[in-house]
């Protein structure tokens, strides 16, 4: 494996200074490369040398598990079944929506390179927000279209997505109220730590364009309270609302009922951050594959509301899944 390095924004960062778990390190100074799991675990690597450069070169070609050794944590009578339970939820008035997600996970043979399943991605599925952290225990690479943070100066945004369909003509009048919810949710949970009356929406449901599929995308942006940092900020807005749920707090009880595996970096914040400068762009961590202890993993999942048909969803969770796996897997 590589010395440790990321690769995220253009930027190849290199010469590892030292690694914390403290999010009120990037209110310090240098530059980090972030990772922050689901479930909380946070991982700031700082590094020396940062310069705009391309993915390092694979020491060797990327030799991935063959696709019959992928095995999801949620077969798809586990997963339908999960989506009628919470469509019970909402019957019940706990929850509008939630997100249901797998993990598919391989063994992996040994010794493989991150930077050659980073260039995988790069050329067979680009995305405005890859990245690839690669650190000792584990090394996280991402294709994810999904903004969850952007910082510059006191200036955040978010750009949630919810609505996933092969084509535009494929997305529901169900996509457009979900995004909605989730806007509604974003802006809330930034206006926790925002300067009063500084929440806008500058874009509502725009459909976005991404190898394979289209997306609903919307923008939320505010400036940041003086007495904010990035602990406050985590505090307030993680983990991000499209991949929870509404209300957030209802949401995440019933995905820890009926998830039975840790996401992990899936769903979480992978991304960089420049305490310097006050600079940042964190991207919520779908379309993201890590590895670690012989084994990768992937996650894909679907956000379940009322009009939810539970073999349209488990299709969509196959759908945001299939390309990837095949890039990551060798015949």
């Amino acid at each position: 494996m590589h010395d440790s390095f990321a690769h995220v924004g253009g930027l190849l960062a290199t010469r590892l200074l030292d690694v914390t778990t403290d999010l009120s390190a990037l209110d310090g100074e240098g530059w980090w490369a972030v990772v922050v799991d689901y479930e909380g675990k946070v991982t700031c690597a700082r590094f020396a040398d940062v310069r705009p450069a391309p993915l390092p070169a694979p020491r060797r070609p990327w030799r991935g598990p063959h696709p019959s050794q992928w095995r999801s944590s949620l077969e798809r009578a586990a997963y339908e079944e999960g989506v009628r339970r919470i469509r019970g939820h909402i019957e019940r008035g706990e929850v509008y929506q939630a997100n249901l997600c797998r993990v598919l996970a391989a063994p992996l043979p040994p010794d493989q390179d991150p930077a050659a399943l980073a260039l995988r991605l790069a050329e067979g599925n680009p995305a405005p927000y890859a990245a690839v952290v690669s650190l000792p225990e584990r090394a996280v690479i991402s294709a994810s279209p999904e903004l969850y943070l952007s910082r510059d100066g006191d200036v955040i945004e978010s750009r949630p997505i919810k609505g996933t369909g092969a084509t535009a003509a494929d997305l529901l009048e169900k996509d457009h109220a979900e995004n909605v919810m989730i806007v509604d949710l974003v802006r809330n949970d930034l206006g926790r730590v925002a300067a009063v009356g500084s929440v806008t929406v500058p874009a509502l449901c725009e459909v976005e364009q991404h190898p394979g599929l289209v997306h609903l995308v919307s923008t939320v942006r505010a400036r940041l309270a003086p007495e904010a940092g990035w602990p406050e900020l985590f505090a307030a807005t993680f983990p991000p609302g499209s991949v929870t749920g509404a209300p957030k707090s209802s949401a995440l009880r019933i995905i820890d009922e009926l998830e039975p595996e840790p996401r992990g970096p899936y769903c979480g914040a992978v991304g960089w951050v420049d305490a310097d400068r006050h600079r940042a762009s964190l991207a919520v961590g779908i379309r993201t594959f890590w590895l670690s202890s012989g084994v990768i993993r992937f996650g894909t999942g679907a956000g379940i509301t009322w009009g939810s048909d539970p073999r349209r969803e488990w299709h969509e969770t196959e759908l945001k899944a299939s390309r990837l796996i095949a890039l990551a897997s060798t015949p």
